[in-house]
């Protein structure tokens, strides 16, 4: 016995300290940061109230827990690595309109996680493929999946440089855990052979053991192009189509419809802030101006 304190133990002196000092470094101990935070601050409360100490304690937790749950989808929303944090929210459905809103809205419950099915969004670029694919994967980290979300082209690659360095089954595995996997952007680029058959074995390894979800600019038929072998096409499709749930996100491109409507809402400020430094009137429905 040296009397040293180690991490996991009381500091010295600590036995002789306030019943403020032993709480924190309880508190800190037990990994309750919500309730050493709150505790003094909802006392107060509970004794202007009249509230007993069960329902004191009950308050306590509750905000532990509510913050541990969001404090747990943020690192899941980290992990993820997706290049933006999209919500529908923020989505206009109106501008695609082939796209099934009952069914998206659907999705973001995220029970097609649970049930391991995928989802194929196909659309020209710039429809908004990848910012529904955000969506669902914001959604799931939400309702407590992991996910990971990627393009093809910088999986291929992160697949071919884990081959080279020997450390390929371990990356494989770690993809087949991830829950929802998200691979943008099939078909912008064409793949190597080797390329191909190491993506292939990905989405053949996560077959009916987690859910995936692709997003490609081209249709099915055209999917040998990018692949290289109708063999490997024809198998790959076999799989990702087997429980699927398919999104058809065809028509003008959604990033231009948003890009115009911005430079129209600025165009209309300016010509605004012009009108009222000029003491014109502008028609709000013909754009027209008239002297006051």
């Amino acid at each position: 016995m040296t009397g040293k304190s180690t991490p996991d133990t009381m500091p010295s002196g600590t036995t002789s300290g306030t019943p403020q000092v032993l709480l924190a470094h309880h508190l800190k101990q037990l990994k309750l940061p919500t309730v050493l935070r709150e505790y003094d601050k909802v006392a107060r409360e509970c004794a202007r109230d009249g509230v007993d100490h069960p329902r004191y304690l009950l308050r306590l937790i509750e905000l532990e827990l509510i913050d541990r749950e969001r404090r747990m989808v943020e690192r899941r929303i980290k992990a993820a690595r997706f290049p933006a944090v999209k919500s529908f929210d923020t989505f206009d459905f109106t501008a695609i309109p082939t796209l099934n809103k009952m069914l998206v809205l659907e999705l973001a419950r995220s029970e097609f996680v649970l049930r391991r099915e995928n989802v194929i969004a196909l659309g020209n670029s710039g429809s908004g493929k990848t910012h529904v694919a955000l969506a669902l994967g914001l959604a799931a980290c939400q309702k407590g999946f992991t996910v990971a979300f990627t393009t093809a082209a910088a999986l291929v690659h992160q697949l071919m440089e884990a081959r080279d360095e020997r450390r390929l089954l371990k990356l494989q595995r770690d993809l087949q855990a991830v829950k929802l996997l998200i691979v943008d952007e099939l078909g912008y680029v064409p793949l190597s052979p080797t390329g191909a058959e190491l993506l292939f074995e990905v989405f053949s390894q996560r077959y009916e053991r987690g859910s995936t979800i692709v997003t490609s600019n081209l249709p099915f038929e055209d999917w040998t192009s990018v692949l290289g072998s109708e063999r490997l096409t024809g198998a790959l499709l076999d799989r990702l189509t087997h429980h699927v749930h398919i999104l058809t996100m065809n028509g003008d491109s959604y990033r231009l419809k948003q890009s115009s409507g911005r430079r129209q809402s600025r165009a209309s400020d300016k010509r605004a802030e012009q009108n009222q430094a000029t003491g014109d009137a502008v028609d709000p429905e013909t754009g027209e101006i008239s002297a006051t």
